[in-house]
């Protein structure tokens, strides 16, 4: 075991990862194994909330490294793992234990999102595991990107997957990505499969992914999920994020863009809705 490590020592993280045990001191390659394994996550920071990122009372929980670059990310400082922050997996299920009270009583539970999290797909699945056999809701947010990461084993143990489903077409999620489409599509057939819920989630920024054929594509594939979709969150654009790349330097494509209006947002609404979905 890590704890075990001649260089281990105790630490308790402040800020973003107040309360955490990390292990300091290890070498490159006990850091890997420990990867791995699942031993320790790269964490960028935690946080509860309500009703933003799952039914409930949540603690979300934002893991380091993305192997997409989106051009509306909010979170370009969660894309480098190495940036985050090394936490024991036991450290992470004392945290949720802490709160399960909490969390039963309120239908809430444990989110992990990113960066994306199914990057330390060891680490978010043994914290799941964990989670369910403590009765606790399980909630994944995630581009469905790495597919593969998953065994079916680990599916089984999400709750609710918050499945962002950022174009429907190879060429306009290439644009906004960097990545390719279909790993997300069988992400969520997968998920249907296996008996997760799903929590579409459609990030709508004009003239990059508003046109009717776009959206008609998310739409259709969103059907492709059946009866595992509750709904789709249609979320406008906005600049939130943009203070974020200006400080780490980056090149911000979307430095002049606005939201979406009232009447584009109305006329995505209804497309999705005949489509039979319910829309927030």
């Amino acid at each position: 075991m890590l704890k075990e490590s001649k260089t281990y020592q105790s630490q308790t993280l402040m800020g973003g990862l107040s309360g955490f045990e990390s292990p300091i001191g290890l070498d490159r390659r006990d850091r890997l194994n420990a990867l791995k394994s699942g031993d320790i996550g790269f964490v960028h920071s935690w946080d509860i909330n309500t009703s933003v990122d799952g039914p409930g009372t949540r603690m979300t929980v934002f893991m380091s490294g993305c192997p997409l670059r989106c051009q509306y990310c909010q979170n370009p400082d969660t894309w480098k793992m190495r940036d985050g922050q090394p936490v024991y997996l036991d450290a992470m299920i004392a945290k949720v234990e802490r709160y399960k009270d909490l969390f039963q009583s309120t239908g809430g539970g444990i989110t992990f999102s990113g960066g994306e999290s199914m990057m330390q797909p060891a680490f978010v699945s043994r914290v799941f595991r964990a989670a369910k056999e403590m009765g606790v809701h399980t909630c994944l947010d995630t581009s469905g990107f790495l597919n593969r990461n998953y065994t079916d084993d680990m599916i089984r143990d999400i709750d609710l997957c918050l499945l962002d489903v950022k174009s429907g077409n190879e060429e306009t999620y290439r644009k906004v990505t960097g990545g390719v489409l279909q790993p997300t599509i069988d992400f969520g057939r997968r998920l249907a499969r296996l008996g997760s819920k799903i929590w579409v989630r459609f990030v709508l920024v004009p003239d990059l992914t508003d046109s009717v054929e776009n959206v008609e594509g998310v739409a259709r594939i969103c059907e492709e999920f059946g009866d595992a979709v509750e709904h789709v969150d249609v979320l406008g654009f906005h600049q939130l994020g943009r203070p974020k790349w200006h400080e780490l330097r980056i090149d911000y494509p979307l430095e002049n863009a606005k939201g979406p209006s009232r009447q584009v947002r109305e006329r995505v609404r209804k497309q999705f809705e005949a489509h039979g979905f319910t829309v927030y």
